[in-house]
């Protein structure tokens, strides 16, 4: 087996994994097959060490969640703060205005899955990344305050909010996972 191809099956071993870490963050599919590739181009430079590593997944991880924070801090000025996103003379919260997921009779992990990434897609950015930070990538509020350069109350008041939203998102649909409360919670 060539060099060449021992990395293509490096990489469809780890691709799912760094494009749905990706997803999370940024949000945007296309920006997230971005930064997945340029992770697999460090990868590839860094081959012959990841190769026999097994840490190799862990590696692939921080890194494409490393991108994801610079492409989005590199961006910032397109990010909508949550106080940007109502006004005190507006009734109505943000969450409000966007359509719940569609409904299905039949659930499985799969898609719960999907529902839980396609809520996650509507949150805006100052939600949505600290909450996948924090539920995804297991950092502490304080870890992910100092990568966002955001204070620790910003932090913890957007993960609230955050999973908030998402509850009013996946409520519509909990009913039907488990219209008499016995299984899992959908929550992150």
């Amino acid at each position: 087996m060539t060099e060449l191809e021992k990395f293509e099956e490096f990489m469809k071993n780890y691709q799912d994994m760094v494009y749905s870490t990706a997803l999370r963050l940024l949000g945007n599919e296309t920006d997230a097959q971005d930064i997945a590739q340029t992770v697999f181009l460090k990868a590839y430079e860094s081959f012959a060490g990841l190769r026999e590593s097994p840490t190799a997944g862990g590696w692939l991880k921080t890194v494409a969640t490393n991108l994801c924070l610079n492409h989005l801090t590199r961006y910032r000025a397109r990010w909508k703060m949550f106080s940007e996103l109502s006004s005190p003379d507006d009734d109505k919260d943000f969450v409000e205005t966007v359509a719940a997921p569609a409904q299905s009779n039949t659930f499985d992990e799969t898609e719960r899955k999907r529902l839980l990434d396609e809520a996650l897609q509507r949150l805006p950015d100052c939600q949505r990344v600290p909450l996948v930070l924090y539920h995804f990538e297991d950092l502490a509020y304080d870890e992910i305050a100092s990568r966002l350069g955001a204070s620790l109350s910003k932090i913890k008041t957007d993960i609230h909010r955050g999973r908030l939203a998402l509850k009013r998102y996946l409520e519509p649909v909990r009913d039907e996972i488990d219209p008499l409360g016995q299984a899992a919670r959908m929550s992150p």
